[in-house]
C-alpha cells in the first residue's frame, strides 16, 4: 500500500467518517495509532497506515491496542486508539483505571457503534462508558465535524488531563462527504516523569486519585456549558424542540427543518444546565439519541421534562421515516397507516462463504457428523450456523467457543453424555481472546476438540493481517507465531496437535472422527490462506459434466456459491422412498480449483474445465 502524500493546507477532500478521522490524528502530530479491525472502525487504522511518520499496528485485541496507546501517552506522546463499539468491552480493564491515573499526551478513543447492527452481535451504546469512566464524549454528525472533533478531542484531553471518547457510527463511518483538511502539526513528547503516586495504581496511590477524577468531571462538565461543539439552532415552530447528538442531528433536521434543535457534539457531561434553558423556550422536549434513552433518563433525573423513548424506537437508526410519524402523534395529529403493499418475491441470497474458502471442507464435515455439540466464535466462519452446513450451535462473542465448550463438556448431563464436544475458532480470534480459553480446557482436564481454522488472515474485516501471517499493518516481514507450538506450550499434548488441508476431506474427516473419540483436549488446525488475500493461489477450474450429473447433490451440500443447481426433480427408489435430485453446474469463471466438491461427487460427474478460448486483439 502506497504512503500518502501530504495534502496542502486548506485543501478540500472527499472523506468518509473513517477516513477524516484518520486525517486528523496525523494532522494533529500524533506518534502512536493501534487498533483491532472491526467494522465499522477497521478503516481508520488502516488508512492511518499509509501516513509513514508515526507508528500505526494492528494489535492482538483491543486491551493492548489501548494499554499501547496509554503508553505513548504517558512519555507525553499524542497517541490514538480505535475499535468497534464491542472492542471496548475487552479495553474497559484498562479504560477504568487510566480514567483515575489521568493522561499525559493526548489520548482519544475512537469507538464505533454499530447502530442496526449491520456486522455485530449486539447493538450497545457506548456512551455510557463516557458515564462510567467518567470521559469526555464526542459526537460527531457528518464526516467534517469527525474531522475537526477529533482535532478537539486531543486539545480537550490535554487540557483535562483525561482519555477522550469520539462516539461514532456506522453511518459516521462510512458516508462520505466533503471534508476542509490541514497540514500536519509538530508535536515532541515531552518525557516521562517518574511519580508512582500518578502511575501506580495500587490502592494506596489511586485512592487519592478519585476526588481528581470527580473534581476533572466537574470542569468538563462546566465546559461543556460553553463548548461551541454544543449549540443551539433557532426555530419558528416550537411545538417541539429537539435535542440530540451525532447522525440523529441530520435526520432531525432533514425532517423537521423548522424545529428548534439543540445539537451535543460534546455530549457528556451532558450541558444540563443549558438544555434546561432550551427546554424553557419550547412547548415541549423530544430527545433524539441512538440508541438507548440515557440522555433522557439524565434530563428528567434533573427535573427537566422531556420525551423519547417513550415514542421513539430503542434500536436502529432513527431516520426522517422513523422521526415523522412518531413526532406526528406526540403532537396528536392522525397519522395514516401506510399502505399495504404485498413486496415483490425476491429470490433469497442468504449470507455464505467464498468460492473455495477454506471453511467450507470444515462445516461439510462437521455436517456430515452426529451426536456433536458445537461452541463457536466470531468471525466468517460464523456463517457455518446458516445453510447447507447447519454445523454452528453457538456464538457469543470472541474467544468464547473455548469457555463454552468447557462448560457444555463439565455441565453436561445424561442426555448429553455420549455427544462429542467440538469448539470452531478462527487464527486471529484464537491470538485475540481464545489462548486463554484453551489454556482453561487443558487446565482443567476438558473434553474438548478444538477446530483452529488458519487461513492467514483477518477474513471478516477484509483480510489484515495478524501475528499469524508473519507481515505487520504495512505488509513488512516480522515474527510469525506457530499454532500448533502454542497449543502445546497451553498444555495439549504433541500427539493430540494436528495440522490438516482443509481441502483434503477424507482427511478432515479422519482426524475429527478420531480426537473426539479421544476423551481429552486436542487441536486440528486447518491450513489453508483465505482466498480474498494475495497468499492464494488458484488452480485449474472445474466443470459439470452434464451427461453424468445424477442429481445426487453431494456437492451442493459443500456450500460453495460456484456451484448453481439448473433443476431440480424427484426420483422414486427400489425402496419406495422418494428423494430430491439437484442437477447443477459449476461457474467455470468463479471457481478456482479448490477441488472440494469432487470429493464427494459419486457419479465423477464433476471434472477439469477446458480452457476458455479468447480473442486476441492487436493494437497497430
Amino acid at each position: 500500500m502506497s504512503a500518502i502524500q501530504s495534502a496542502p493546507a486548506a485543501a478540500r477532500m472527499f472523506l468518509s467518517g473513517n477516513d477524516a478521522v484518520a486525517r486528523a490524528v496525523w494532522e494533529a502530530g500524533t506518534r502512536v495509532a493501534a487498533a483491532y479491525p472491526g467494522t465499522p472502525s477497521t478503516e481508520i487504522l488502516e488508512v492511518l497506515s499509509r501516513y509513514r511518520d508515526l507508528h500505526t499496528e494492528w494489535s492482538i485485541n483491543e486491551k493492548v491496542a489501548l494499554e499501547v496507546a496509554l503508553g505513548a501517552s504517558m512519555v507525553g506522546a499524542r497517541a490514538f486508539c480505535a475499535m468497534k463499539h464491542v472492542g471496548l468491552n475487552v479495553a474497559s480493564d484498562a479504560l477504568m483505571t487510566m480514567t483515575v491515573t489521568g493522561t499525559e499526551g493526548g489520548l482519544v478513543i475512537a469507538v464505533a457503534d454499530d447502530v442496526g447492527m449491520s456486522s455485530s452481535q449486539n447493538e450497545q451504546d457506548s456512551r455510557y462508558w463516557g458515564r462510567f469512566a467518567h470521559v469526555p464524549v464526542l459526537e460527531p454528525a457528518d464526516s467534517q465535524e469527525a474531522y475537526t472533533m477529533t482535532l478537539a478531542a486531543f486539545e480537550l484531553s490535554e487540557r483535562f488531563k483525561t482519555p477522550v471518547i469520539l462516539r461514532l457510527t456506522t453511518r459516521i463511518c462510512h458516508v462520505k462527504g466533503v471534508v476542509q483538511t490541514g497540514e500536519r502539526q509538530a508535536f515532541e513528547p515531552t518525557g516521562f516523569v517518574k511519580d508512582p503516586r500518578h502511575w501506580v495504581m495500587v490502592p494506596g496511590n489511586a485512592k487519592p486519585r478519585l476526588p481528581l477524577m470527580f473534581a476533572r468531571e466537574a470542569a468538563v462538565r462546566a465546559e461543556a456549558e460553553v463548548s461551541p461543539l454544543n449549540m443551539q439552532i433557532d426555530g419558528s415552530d416550537r411545538r417541539i424542540g429537539f435535542i440530540t447528538s451525532g447522525p440523529a442531528f441530520m435526520h432531525v433536521r432533514e425532517a423537521f427543518p423548522d424545529s428548534p434543535v439543540f445539537k451535543l457534539g460534546l455530549s457528556c457531561p451532558a450541558p444540563l444546565e443549558s438544555l434546561g434553558r432550551f427546554a424553557a423556550t419550547v412547548d415541549s422536549v423530544l430527545v433524539v439519541e441512538e440508541t438507548e434513552p440515557l440522555l433522557e433518563t439524565e434530563l428528567k433525573a434533573a427535573g427537566i421534562a422531556c420525551h423519547g423513548k417513550d415514542v421513539l424506537p430503542r434500536i436502529g437508526e432513527l431516520a426522517p421515516d422513523v422521526l415523522e410519524p412518531a413526532v406526528a402523534r406526540l403532537r396528536g395529529e392522525i397519522v395514516a397507516e401506510p399502505e399495504h403493499v404485498v413486496p415483490q418475491q425476491v429470490f433469497p441470497r442468504p449470507p455464505t462463504m467464498c468460492v473455495a474458502c477454506p471453511h467450507l471442507g470444515v462445516y461439510y464435515t462437521l455436517s456430515q457428523m452426529r451426536n456433536v455439540l458445537i461452541s463457536g466464535d466470531i468471525g466468517c466462519y460464523t456463517l457455518g450456523a446458516g445453510h447447507p452446513w447447519n454445523a454452528l450451535d453457538t456464538c457469543i462473542s470472541m474467544g468464547a467457543s473455548m469457555g463454552m465448550a468447557l462448560g457444555m463438556d463439565k455441565g453436561r448431563g445424561k442426555v448429553d453424555a455420549n455427544k462429542k464436544v467440538v469448539a470452531v475458532i478462527g487464527d486471529s480470534t484464537f491470538m485475540h481472546m481464545g489462548m486463554q480459553g484453551l489454556l482453561d480446557i487443558t487446565w482443567n482436564r476438558g473434553n474438548v476438540t478444538v477446530l483452529l481454522l488458519d487461513n492467514r488472515a483477518v477474513g471478516m474485516t477484509g483480510g489484515q493481517d495478524n501475528p499469524g501471517t508473519g507481515r505487520d499493518i504495512h505488509g513488512e516481514e516480522t515474527a510469525r507465531v506457530d499454532f500448533a507450538k502454542i497449543c502445546e506450550a497451553l498444555g495439549v499434548k504433541k500427539d493430540r496437535i494436528r495440522v490438516v488441508d482443509p481441502y483434503q476431506l477424507p482427511v478432515l474427516f479422519k482426524a475429527l472422527r478420531e480426537e473426539t473419540k479421544i476423551e481429552e483436549p486436542s487441536v486440528i488446525i486447518t491450513d489453508r490462506p483465505c482466498v480474498l488475500i494475495d497468499h492464494y493461489k488458484p488452480t485449474k477450474s472445474y466443470m459439470v459434466m452434464e451427461d453424468r450429473c445424477t442429481g445426487c447433490g453431494n456437492c451442493v451440500e459443500v456450500g460453495c456459491p460456484a456451484i448453481h443447481v439448473t433443476r431440480r426433480g424427484k426420483e422414486v427408489k427400489a425402496s419406495g422412498k422418494e428423494v430430491d435430485l439437484s442437477f447443477v453446474r459449476i461457474e467455470t469463471s468463479a471457481c478456482t480449483g479448490c477441488g472440494l466438491c469432487v470429493q464427494p461427487c459419486a457419479p465423477e460427474a464433476i471434472v477439469h474445465a477446458e480452457p476458455v478460448q479468447t480473442i486476441q486483439f492487436v493494437r497497430k
